[in-house]
C-alpha cells in the first residue's frame, strides 16, 4: 500500500516537470524562429514550390544579413558549383577561408571546397596547390583522388605513381593495377622518343607492381620486334596467355607477323589455331583465316571459317564466312555474295565494338585507360557480340 501511496504522489510532479520541460523547448524554438532572417522562411518556401533560382536569392539575402550562417554558406558554395555558376562558388568559399573567426575545421573544410571549385574551372594549378595542403587531415583520402585524376589528366606520371601510393597507405586498398598502368605510360613514352631501353625498366616495374598486368608483356613483345627480336616477341605475347587468355586476341595480328617474318606461318597458326580453340575470338580467327589462306589454299580456308561459326555462331563470323565464300564463289554467284556480305557488314559494324564494363562507353578501338570514366583495364579484349558468348 505504501508503494501505491508513493505513485499517486510522484505522478502529478511527474507530469509538471514533463510539461515544464516541453514549455521550455518551445520558448527556446521560437526564440531561435523569430532570431531567423525573414529570407530564410521564403527561402525555404521557395524550395517548396520548386522555384530554385528565387530560393537561392533569398538564401543570399539570409547570408548577407547574418554572416553566422557557416552552414548555408558551405550549402550555397556547393550548389553554384553543382549548377557551373563556378565564379560565385569560388567567391563563396573564398569569403569563407578568408574569415578570422572560422574554426579550423571548417576553414579546412572550406579549403576543400574551393579546391573543387578550382578543379570544375580548370583551374588545375590552383587546385592542385589547395588538394596538397589537405594532406594529413580528414579530407586526405578525397583531397588524394583529386590530385590523381589532376595528374592523369597532366600525364605526369611519375606524380600519379606517387598519390597512388599514397592512397594505398590512406584507404588501405590496392592500387597496383593503376600503378602499373602509369609505369606502362611511361614506357610508351619512351618508345615514342624512340627509347626503347630505357622504357624496359618501367615494364619491368609495372610487373613486379602487377604481374598479372597485361599491357606490360603486350609493350615488351613491341620493343622486341622493333628491335629485330622475333623471337623474343613471340615469348612476350605468349606469357599472355597465364595472365588473361581474353587479351591474347589483342596480339593476335601481331603474333602472325612475328611468325611471317620469320617465314613460319603455317606454326604460327597452328599456334593460334590452339587458341582460337581454347578462347574463341574474332581476331584469332582472322589470322588463323588469313594463314590458312596464304598458307594452305581457299578451300582449307573456307572450311576453317565454317566449322568455327558452327561453333560459335555469330553475325560477325557470318560476315566472316561470306569473306571466305566470296573467294571461290563463280561469277553468276559473286554479285549476290556481295550484297548479303554489306547487308549483314551493316549489321555488324554496331557490334564489332569495344565497351566498357564500368561505365558501358562503346568504341571501335581497345583503350587501356577508358576516356569517358577515366577507369583502367575496364574494356573488355571482345567485341560487343563476342562479349554475349562463353569464353
Amino acid at each position: 500500500m505504501e508503494i501505491e501511496y508513493w505513485w499517486l504522489l510522484a505522478l502529478p510532479l511527474f507530469f509538471a516537470l514533463g510539461w515544464l520541460a516541453a514549455r521550455i523547448d518551445i520558448k527556446q524554438l521560437l526564440s531561435e524562429s523569430r532570431a531567423l532572417p525573414m529570407s530564410y522562411f521564403k527561402g525555404l518556401n521557395f524550395l517548396l514550390n520548386e522555384q530554385p533560382d528565387k530560393a537561392i536569392e533569398a538564401f543570399i539575402e539570409v547570408v548577407k544579413v547574418d554572416p553566422q550562417t557557416i552552414e548555408l554558406h558551405f550549402a550555397l558554395g556547393s550548389l553554384f558549383r553543382r549548377r557551373g555558376e563556378v565564379e560565385r562558388a569560388i567567391r563563396m568559399h573564398q569569403n569563407l577561408v578568408e574569415r578570422p573567426d572560422l574554426a579550423s575545421a571548417q576553414k579546412l573544410h572550406a579549403l576543400f571546397e574551393l579546391a573543387q571549385d578550382y578543379f570544375k574551372a580548370g583551374l588545375l594549378d590552383r587546385a592542385e596547390e589547395l588538394f596538397l595542403k589537405l594532406e594529413g587531415t580528414a579530407h586526405a583520402e578525397e583531397a588524394l583522388k583529386f590530385l590523381l585524376e589532376i595528374y592523369e589528366q597532366e600525364k605526369e606520371w611519375h606524380k600519379t605513381i606517387v598519390i597512388a601510393g599514397k592512397l594505398e597507405t590512406v584507404t588501405g586498398r590496392s592500387h597496383q593495377k593503376e600503378i602499373a598502368n602509369f609505369y606502362c605510360e611511361l614506357a610508351t613514352n619512351e618508345m615514342m622518343q624512340s627509347r626503347p631501353e630505357a622504357a624496359r625498366p618501367h615494364l619491368a616495374e609495372a610487373l613486379a607492381h602487377h604481374r598479372l598486368c597485361v599491357r606490360a608483356n603486350l609493350l615488351l613483345g613491341d620493343l622486341e620486334f622493333a628491335a629485330g627480336r622475333p623471337e623474343a616477341a613471340v615469348e612476350a605475347w605468349k606469357r599472355i596467355e597465364s595472365q588473361n587468355p581474353a587479351y591474347l586476341a589483342l596480339v593476335a595480328e601481331r603474333l602472325y607477323n612475328a611468325f611471317k617474318q620469320r617465314g613460319k606461318v603455317e606454326e604460327g597458326v597452328n599456334l593460334m589455331r590452339g587458341y582460337l580453340a581454347k578462347y574463341p575470338s574474332l581476331d584469332l580467327l582472322n589470322m588463323v583465316f588469313q594463314g590458312t589462306l596464304e598458307s594452305q589454299g581457299t578451300e582449307p580456308a573456307y572450311r576453317l571459317v565454317r566449322d568455327e561459326l558452327r561453333r560459335t555462331p555469330t553475325l560477325l563470323g557470318l560476315d566472316k564466312l561470306l569473306e571466305a565464300q566470296l573467294l571461290e564463289a563463280p561469277l553468276e554467284r559473286r554479285r549476290d555474295l556481295e550484297l548479303i556480305k554489306e547487308l549483314v557488314n551493316q549489321h555488324t559494324r554496331s557490334l564489332a565494338m569495344y565497351k566498357c564494363d564500368n561505365c558501358g562507353f562503346r568504341a571501335r578501338q581497345f583503350y587501356w585507360h577508358c576516356p569517358a570514366c577515366a577507369a583502367w583495364e575496364t574494356y573488355s579484349p571482345r567485341r560487343t557480340e563476342e562479349a554475349k558468348l562463353p569464353a
